[in-house]
């Protein structure tokens, strides 16, 4: 089913509105998971230009907050995109 231009621009600020949200839900999540899987006392996963941590530590870091991030974005982007759906009658997405 093809989406309305005028669907695609009601949506867009909803969606920028609830990326920004699951921005930051994510970064909280991956603050807390890595609070409870580092010993010590680090409440931020390393980056990459802190002399501090090996590479394996770096690389690890960057991967667990790219799949947090990328699962939160896609639960806040599908449902959202449901949201808008009830609500006016149309996917925004496609």
């Amino acid at each position: 089913m093809a989406t309305s231009t005028s669907a695609k621009i009601l949506y867009r600020p909803w969606g920028l509105i609830a990326s920004m949200l699951g921005g930051l839900i994510a970064g909280q999540i991956v603050q807390l998971i890595w609070r409870k899987a580092v010993p010590g006392d680090e409440d931020h996963p390393p980056k990459p230009l802190e002399s501090d941590y090996g590479l394996g530590q770096v690389v690890a870091a960057a991967l667990v907050q790219g799949a947090i991030f990328a699962a939160v974005r896609a639960l806040i982007d599908r449902g959202g995109a449901r949201l808008f759906e009830r609500a006016t009658g149309e996917w925004p997405g496609e």
